[in-house]
């Protein structure tokens, strides 16, 4: 006899409202990590957020995926992007509770997760790993330590938005793509790169 595991509740996540409407950058970035393999026989948690509208990506490397990570990652998130975000979508995992789902309360930033089972639903993140898998993994010298890894993704990190164009984008940077069509989405955040 199979028994079935009761879900437990999340005290602030819900699932995303089909109403919820995305209009401008920072309506909703999607969260994903992703198991990488820079060192034989060692592995990183791989961490990026990926807004919908404009593509802007952040991107870290962490030793492991934890509720304390995730909410380091969510300060990284907040400082790098160029623009206030206003709601978080992520996948049911366990790095994504805790004091992940604590800091995006006290932030007052929606955090939605999506059922079980359905990376579909968090595409452009998954897309935005694969990018990162052929054009950063695939070239970076093997051996490198995580702070110096680190050091490289912000520096990809900084090409990925700033200077490599995006098909998606009429062949836009991220960058260019919001100052382009919304230029008044930096005004309200302290920092631009």
């Amino acid at each position: 006899m199979k028994v079935k595991k009761r879900r437990q509740r999340r005290p602030y996540a819900i699932r995303k409202p089909k109403d919820y409407t995305i209009r401008e950058p920072g309506d909703l970035v999607q969260v994903d990590t992703l198991d990488v393999h820079p060192l034989d026989g060692c592995m990183v948690k791989h961490c990026t957020t990926r807004d919908v509208i404009s593509r802007w990506d952040v991107v870290e490397a962490q030793h492991r995926a934890t509720a304390g990570t995730a909410a380091e990652f969510l300060d990284t998130i907040l400082a790098r992007m160029p623009f206030r975000e206003k709601a978080i979508q992520v996948d049911g995992g366990s790095e994504y509770r805790a004091g992940f789902e604590e800091g995006c309360q006290q932030l007052g930033l929606k955090l939605f997760v999506l059922p079980p089972h359905s990376p579909k639903l968090n595409g452009r993140v998954e897309r935005a790993h694969r990018t990162h898998l052929e054009e950063f993994y695939a070239v970076i010298p093997k051996g490198a330590q995580i702070d110096k890894l680190n050091i490289d993704l912000y520096k990809w990190e900084r090409i990925y938005n700033q200077v490599r164009p995006h098909q998606a984008l009429d062949y836009l940077t991220p960058a260019e793509y919001i100052n382009k069509y919304y230029p008044d989405v930096t005004s309200n955040k302290s920092h631009v790169y």
